[in-house]
């Protein structure tokens, strides 16, 4: 059987420069073959052909949002080009997906995570979105799937930072680290290593990704994101049968407003961190690593959502203890 294939979910709205870094992707990773499905509105796709000749294939979806036809067209081209690839008809060892400037990831990240036939192909590797740095305020006040965009990010890279102010890229870098708390943010012009933009393992579960010990907002905001992170942490053990509890009543009152979330976990009596991350009400649990003798066993989860009633959280988090 072959290994599954690492998928990249490539985002960013409008104009932000999507095909731009997938060219220079495709220029850094040359020798690889990767598979690309671009998305498009109209009948006649236009993206394909501004593509680098290095892609080893290039799967146009046109008519319409990527994410209105994630359980049709996308499906079945993805196990169409699976197929082609057992059969030997068509050669590649990775796969990125660009998608329109106006796709919600959600729903093509949950089909890579509930489709049991695309999981025995594909593995999604993590979700890039590259966010124009000229008008980003502009669009995430005015555009409920830019948020989207930048809540579901496991790297976050800015364009068009040439005319940025330090103050307005102050400003900017501090509002896109309220919504994600967990996607480091990056100039696309000083990228040294694009290549571990293909590597990020941004949904295996392990213990990347989460923010720093003690990470909160910098700065007083201006805004009023809908979306935002919210980190929980405890320096106490807690108990299991507690937190399945808290999870289980996360999940029941939130999961359409959770988009991602991702925790460490110190269980009383197991000498092994529990890691757990998940898309809307699909989670997954697993052990890590032991905790080291000489370490501060400090449980933490970052929250990615929409309007999540933060005080409440963080209250019923602190009681586990109690």
């Amino acid at each position: 059987m072959q290994e599954t294939i690492p998928v990249t979910l490539l985002t960013g709205f409008l104009g932000a420069g999507k095909t731009t870094l997938l060219n220079r992707l495709l220029a850094a990773m040359r020798g690889t073959r990767i598979a690309i499905v671009e998305n498009e509105f109209g009948a006649v796709g236009i993206d394909g052909s501004l593509v680098a000749s290095e892609a080893s294939a290039v799967v146009e979806l046109s008519d319409g949002c990527i994410c209105c036809t994630v359980k049709g067209a996308l499906s079945d081209a993805l196990v169409s080009m699976a197929a082609r690839r057992a059969s030997g008809e068509l050669a590649f060892e990775r796969l990125i997906i660009e998608t329109t400037g106006l796709a919600d990831p959600a729903p093509i990240v949950q089909v890579f995570l509930r489709d049991e036939t695309l999981r025995g192909h594909y593995q999604l590797d993590g979700v890039i979105t590259v966010i124009d740095a000229l008008h980003a305020t502009a669009q995430l006040d005015r555009e409920r799937v830019a948020a989207s965009q930048v809540a579901f990010a496991d790297r976050l890279i800015l364009t068009k930072t040439d005319a940025l102010s330090v103050d307005g890229a102050a400003t900017l870098a501090a509002r896109l680290a309220r919504i994600n708390a967990r996607a480091p943010l990056e100039w696309a012009s000083r990228i040294d290593d694009l290549r571990a933009l293909l590597s990020i393992g941004g949904f295996m579960l392990r213990e990347s990704g989460l923010p720093r010990r003690g990470w909160r907002p910098v700065g007083e905001r201006s805004w009023d994101d809908a979306i935002a992170s919210v980190v929980l942490e405890c320096d106490t053990p807690l108990p299991l049968d507690g937190i399945s509890l808290f999870v289980d009543e996360l999940l029941a009152d939130h999961a359409n407003d959770l988009l991602r979330y991702k925790g460490i976990l110190s269980i009383a009596g197991e000498p092994r961190r529990l890691i757990f991350q998940g898309v809307h009400q699909v989670a997954g649990f697993d052990y890590g690593r032991p905790w080291d003798s000489n370490e501060l066993r400090t449980s933490r989860i970052v929250l990615i959502g929409r309007d999540l009633p933060v005080e409440r959280l963080r209250a019923r988090f602190a009681g586990l203890t109690e």
